[in-house]
């Protein structure tokens, strides 16, 4: 069994923001559920906890037991809480994997820009890291961690969820007999709501392009990982919405062109990536597609629409999704367990548990695996969307990175 670490208390994790139960479709949070779940399954040892304001471990502990250890039979949600209950302390964490055996599991669930220097602290403790993406704002910060993690012969993963997803995980596989590479569309979306619940960092310390652009730009870098490069993007943006909530200046919505180069036959393709966080209440909580193209053929893809859906006289209209999480129980049990949201935690922990076992190592891992050495195209799209946006919209070529 393996120690776990979880650095952050918020939606993902929880399923609360500091004004209470969410108003998504993760009012149980996802982390918390899978890790005692996994914990039942004696995966998992401990389970530790780390936030900044101890005061909130209460309500979370109250949360936990009334809606998971009191809905799911056999699930108990006893776990480990840094600071202490009286205690603000945005450094509880390092209290907190000191705490830890060697080679344990830290899971962070954080604000993007407090990513880096939490991972490089428990990596230099001898560390697995998974990192809700982006992993890091920065490909200096990237490479960084790659290194770090090398040097110390730990695992260093993104938690990018969507390559669990089986339909996406499909069109992956299915992208690689149409030629090519010609052109990608993405869009994914979160309500104004949403805003309330990121309102600390939102506009601040990240914008919506990192928070949700990124899943696209991870699932087409890994459709063309050796197969195409990405050469420079650019960048445009809409205002009005979240700046008038939120009263500072921030996107409404951001959308990312990358020009691409087909490795072997030197053939441009291009991608675009939009994401939004001001979109209404609706039928879906996120809305998120995407179509491909090849030479050959394409894909399309509607996430959020599966052909589920469902209505109740005291709940609006919906379009369902257990594949992700099944929240569900079935005869008072959890069975979950095969959702792309719980499988992706999962992988991590038993990937970290193989390696602790030496059923292989570092360099022999899975290729499809989203660690930090496969993930670097993807930060690097990002920061330089930030960087184009920044410069007022001009091109920025991906080998200026090295130079910034």
């Amino acid at each position: 069994m393996i120690d776990v670490l979880v650095v952050g208390t918020g939606e993902y994790v929880t399923g609360l923001s500091k004004s209470g139960v969410v108003g998504s479709d993760k009012k149980i949070g996802v982390i918390g559920l899978t890790l005692f779940d996994l914990k039942k399954r004696s995966l998992i040892d401990r389970v530790l906890l780390s936030g900044k304001n101890g005061a909130r471990f209460p309500q979370i502990r109250e949360h936990f037991t009334e809606n998971i250890e009191n809905v799911y039979d056999g699930i108990k949600t006893n776990f480990e809480s840094f600071p202490s209950d009286d205690i603000v302390d945005s450094k509880a964490y390092i209290k907190a994997i000191q705490s830890l055996k060697a080679k344990s599991c830290v899971i962070i669930f954080t604000p993007d820009d407090t990513h880096f220097e939490i991972a490089k602290a428990a990596i230099l403790s001898g560390m697995h890291v998974l990192i809700a993406k982006p992993m890091v704002k920065t490909s200096k910060e990237h490479q960084s961690l790659m290194e770090l993690s090398k040097k110390m012969g730990v695992f260093c993963m993104l938690e990018v969820h969507k390559r669990f997803d089986p339909i996406y995980a499909d069109a992956v596989d299915r992208s690689k007999l149409l030629g090519d590479f010609s052109y990608m569309n993405s869009y994914m979306s979160q309500p104004k709501s949403q805003l309330d619940t990121f309102k600390d960092w939102a506009g601040l310390s990240s914008d919506i392009s990192y928070y949700l652009n990124s899943h696209h730009i991870d699932l087409l870098s890994w459709m063309l990982q050796g197969k195409a490069k990405p050469i420079w993007v650019s960048a445009i943006q809409s205002t009005g919405v979240a700046s008038n909530h939120l009263k500072r200046e921030m996107a409404d919505t951001i959308s990312l062109t990358v020009q691409w180069q087909n490795v072997k036959s030197g053939n441009f393709g291009m991608s675009n990536h939009t994401s939004s966080w001001i979109a209404p209440k609706s039928d879906v909580h996120s809305q998120q597609r995407f179509h491909y193209m090849g030479h050959l053929g394409e894909v399309n893809v509607d996430q959020a629409h599966r052909g589920y859906t469902s209505a109740q006289d005291d709940a609006h209209f919906a379009s369902e999704n257990p594949l992700f999480m099944k929240y569900r129980p079935r005869n008072g049990k959890f069975v979950g367990q095969s959702a792309y949201g719980y499988v992706s935690i999962e992988t991590f922990i038993q990937t970290a548990h193989d390696l602790n076992h030496k059923k292989y190592d570092l360099q022999n891992l899975d290729q499809d695996l989203p660690s930090a050495d496969q993930t670097l195209d993807t930060t690097k799209i990002l920061e330089a969307g930030a960087l184009s946006l920044k410069y007022k919209n001009r091109v920025v070529h991906l080998h200026e990175l090295d130079l910034t």
